[in-house]
């Protein structure tokens, strides 16, 4: 019994040394081969060179992606919270339930790349919103639904029923409880889900090439209009074979967008518990 405890034991310590490794070596690896143009200019410049791409930077791309990925985060958010509050405390239908959770998990099962032909004659066309940032924040937001919903539903389902029922028993209404006890309870697990959407929507190019990305833009907010993306970006730079530093560069502040802001994310709900 022992020996299968240290057996097992050992195999976590290798699993988790491996990760660690692995991610470690993909950002420093990353880092030295794109980190020569890193700069000012790079950051807040658009592209440019003879072939697009080679020289300047990348700041409609950042912009591009942090504005698409935010609506992306909002609308999975909103139907995210409300999807599952109505599954957890208001439908008491097993079957009913079970349908929903099956075609959320089957929604989480599509290729991105019909995600992508999904929003483009959805958003893009029927709804006339065009080749534009929300036309792709929609798409993504679809496309992270049911990372967020499942997480979130699962965190519900874990308050204390006991805390429910004393609630209930005073006579406060099921909606105040949910409002002031149930969010507050599971807010930390709420906001970790989001973030999880948040990495998987930043980093997408299949669902926003038909829908939103383009090759290039200018600087601006205007979510009505096409614009760059990192992803799509980067997916440029490499298989049009235009610059290779300038793709490592891409892949870097990507990376570096991504662990900034769930550095600031745990940052903030820590503050929150204290």
């Amino acid at each position: 019994m022992r020996k299968k405890e240290t057996f097992y034991r050992g195999l976590t310590y290798i699993s988790g040394a491996l990760v660690f490794f692995l991610v470690g070596f993909l950002f420093l690896y990353i880092f030295f081969k794109g980190y020569k143009v890193i700069n000012l200019n790079f950051l807040l410049d658009v592209p440019q060179g003879m072939v697009l791409g080679q020289e300047g930077g990348i700041a409609p791309a950042i912009i591009g992606s942090f504005l698409s990925t935010f609506i992306a985060c909002g609308v999975a958010g909103f139907f995210g919270i409300f999807t599952s509050i109505y599954l957890v405390f208001y439908e008491k239908n097993q079957k009913k339930i079970k349908i929903i959770q099956s075609i959320i998990k089957c929604i989480g099962g599509i290729p991105s790349i019909v995600f992508g032909l999904f929003g483009y004659t959805l958003f893009t066309i029927y709804f006339g919103f065009g080749k534009s940032i929300i036309s792709g924040g929609l798409t993504l937001g679809v496309m992270i639904f049911p990372v967020v919903e499942i997480r979130i539903e699962k965190s519900l389902r874990e308050i204390d029923e006991n805390i429910l029922k004393a609630s209930y028993s005073m006579g406060v209404s099921k909606f105040y409880t949910i409002y002031k006890i149930g969010i507050p309870y599971c807010l930390k697990e709420i906001m970790a889900s989001i973030l999880l959407g948040y990495n998987y929507a930043i980093g997408a190019t299949a669902p926003i090439m038909f829908c939103m990305a383009v090759i290039n833009s200018p600087i601006a907010f205007d979510i009505k209009k096409p614009a760059m993306s990192l992803s799509y970006h980067l997916y440029t730079l490499m298989t049009q074979g235009i610059s290779m530093k300038m793709a490592y560069g891409t892949a870097f502040i990507l990376l570096a967008l991504i662990v900034v802001v769930t550095i600031i994310f745990q940052i903030l709900l820590r503050k929150r518990d204290e």
